[in-house]
Order: C-alpha cells, then structure tokens, then sequence
C-alpha cells in the first residue's frame, strides 16, 4: 500500500478506506488503526469484501457509496486512505477529516506524486510523498473545460 507509512498511522486511528475493492487494504489499515469503514461503489466488489473482511482482525464495516462522497454520517476520520489517484483536491473527503487528520492520495496535476495533506487549525495544508503512478479512480477526473 502506496501511503500508510506517509499518513503515520497510529493504533488509535479511525480510518475511510476509499475505494477498497476486494478489502485487502482494509484488512491492511485495520492492523495498523482502530477501526476502517471500507468504501467500494461497485456492488459485487462490496459483497466480496464483505465476506472477506468478516473475520478480519480490528473492526471493519464495508459500506457502499460514491467514492468522491466520502461517508459523512461516519466521521470525522483521522486518516483518509484514497486507494488510486485523484485529479484535484477532493474537498469532501477534506471535509471529513477530524483536527489532526490526515488525507493520503496520489494527485495527478501534471506530475503524479503521493501527497499528503494534512488538517491543523481547521485549515488543510499539503505536502508530497513520493512520485507514483496509478490510475485515476471512478468520480475522480477533472472537470474539463475550454480553454483558448
């Protein structure tokens, strides 16, 4: 898993699983925090994850839901784990971020780097990783637009 060493993941940390496919990386994130909420979009891949995460060790519940929604009802969360790269800044996932939290994702914009981004004082601030490349995750592409 690309970021869990960036976002300092500690054993008292609740945690979004964004975009958890299968579960392995919320099987991951629940050694590591207290608890996971696992967000998947696709239908057959909650049900799989389901199954293989009801015996996982820490508490994980696997909900479904746009990825690029977060689960507001559930936060906030100390740290975001987004699972592929995002365009720009994803200010709901932001939004969902307790004080101290910590939002871990690759951002393609122009280059395709790890960055971290990080919540103090009510205000998000960022800083980067590593360079990565994986692909853009469903709801994550930028607007296009027309530019002369």
């Amino acid at each position: 898993m690309f970021g869990a060493r960036l976002a300092g993941i500690g054993p008292d940390d609740r945690i979004l699983d964004v975009g958890c496919g299968t579960g392995y990386s919320a099987a991951v994130l629940a050694r590591l925090g207290s608890e996971v909420v696992a967000l998947e979009q696709d239908a057959d891949l909650v049900r799989v994850a389901s199954g293989l995460l009801a015996n996982a060790v820490g508490k994980v519940e696997v909900v479904q839901g746009g990825l690029i929604e977060g689960v507001r009802g559930q936060g906030p969360f100390d740290v975001i784990f987004v699972n592929g790269a995002i365009e720009q800044a994803p200010e709901t996932l932001l939004s969902q971020l307790a004080e101290g939290g910590r939002l871990v994702t690759v951002l393609k914009d122009g280059q395709s780097r790890a960055w971290l981004f990080l919540k103090q004082n009510g205000q998000i601030g960022r800083r980067p990783g590593f360079d990565a490349d994986v692909p853009v995750l469903a709801g994550f592409k930028k607007a296009m637009g027309f530019v002369f």
